[in-house]
């Protein structure tokens, strides 16, 4: 009798909290997401299976939990704490992106840099709240305020390699946060991208870009990694990884290895990342006013973002002859290739001839690096 009462005692039933069932239904919603709206499978089906997994509740000292030493979780979990899988990710990122369009029309970097503004308005927003508001129980340090700020980057992985550097206990909340905003950037952006321009802006078409010489692919990645690094060290792993999977691409002579590292590395790498992040979830660690401050400040992060690349395409071409569409503002957040698409649709919706997609690739490549950049800044200035 003893040994089934303790048997009861460690099943999941007995130890479920409405903290529990919360989370499992937020994971159900991810898995629906992503299998049936199609929001980024490839990403909301690993986190939402994760979020399953890190909310089954158990017995203590049983070594199965992400959070226990010992526990195949926690070992995987690693790759995540220790900042590993972002730069693989990343790798497998620039083996997959052709730079081609940034490169002819360098100046549609601009609106890449403009967008991460989203990241130190949001940076800033999180201290105010901190310090002018402390009824709200959400008290972020500077690093916690930085790590949350990069969320507005629309790039997970980044945000999960700075929140591991600067707030680790946070890195379930803001990983979440980011992935969740990057999966909904077919519902976020579009409005916000008509609120802010006219249909005349709108229908504005943008000349072919150049061809792109094979020795101008080969020299960009090196050049910018020299530049970018001597000026922000502290985005080595991202950058240096991006831009020597970009390298590999480019250079002619290493497909293997450039087909290795987009298929078969970053699949493998993106299915650890996504369960082991998802896992992290825990109700008793997650579900805390922190938490919910992130997700409202990631909403505004991401929202500031995408005005900010817009305007910046607005203010540019008060100074440009050939004028830029505005909506490639709105790809200067960096979820690849998803805000790239938006444009292009929103671009069909004003005229269905306007091909906005192969311009749109340069702010949101630029975005990638940008966002990589602010996280190295704010790494070398908080840190």
């Amino acid at each position: 009798m003893d040994s089934i009462i303790n048997f009861i005692h460690t099943t999941g039933f007995y130890n479920l909290t409405i903290g529990h069932i919360i989370m499992i239904i937020a994971g159900l919603i991810f898995l629906y997401l992503g299998i049936a709206k199609d929001y980024e499978p490839l990403l909301l089906v690993p986190i939402g299976f994760g979020i399953l997994i890190g909310n089954i509740p158990f017995k203590g000292g049983m070594q199965l939990g992400i959070y226990e030493t010992g526990s195949v979780m926690n070992y995987l979990y690693m790759g995540v704490t220790k900042g590993i899988y972002p730069p693989l990710i990343f790798l497998g990122i620039g083996a997959m992106t052709d730079f081609s369009t940034l490169i002819s029309n360098p100046k549609l970097m601009l609106l890449g840099a403009a967008a991460q503004m989203g990241i130190f308005i949001t940076f800033i927003g999180a201290l105010f709240i901190s310090h002018s508001l402390p009824f709200l129980h959400m008290n972020f340090s500077l690093k916690e305020a930085g790590a949350i700020g990069i969320i507005g980057g629309a790039d997970g992985p980044t945000a999960i390699f700075l929140s591991s550097k600067l707030a680790p206990e946070l890195i379930g909340a803001i990983a979440i946060a980011a992935y969740s905003y990057m999966a909904l950037v077919p519902i976020i952006q579009p409005p916000i991208m008509k609120l802010l321009t006219s249909e005349t802006e709108r229908k504005i078409k943008m000349k072919p870009p150049r061809v792109v010489s094979r020795k101008e692919k080969i020299i960009f990645p090196i050049i910018a990694f020299l530049i970018i690094t001597f000026i922000a060290p502290g985005a080595i792993p991202l950058i240096g990884m991006l831009l020597f999977g970009n390298l590999l691409r480019e250079s002619g002579v290493t497909e293997r290895l450039a087909r290795n590292a987009r298929n078969a590395l970053i699949d493998s790498v993106t299915i650890l990342l996504g369960i082991t992040v998802g896992a992290s979830t825990q109700a008793s660690t997650f579900l805390t006013p922190k938490s919910i401050g992130i997700f409202i400040l990631g909403a505004f992060s991401f929202v500031i973002a995408t005005a900010c690349g817009i305007l910046f395409a607005k203010l540019m071409n008060l100074f440009l002859k050939e004028k830029i569409n505005p909506l490639l503002g709105a790809a200067g957040v960096s979820a690849v290739p998803d805000s790239a698409r938006v444009v292009h649709n929103v671009g069909l919706e004003a005229d269905p001839n306007n091909y906005l997609l192969m311009h749109a690739m340069a702010p949101n490549v630029s975005g990638v690096i940008g966002s990589a950049i602010a996280a190295g800044v704010l790494l070398s200035i908080l840190l």
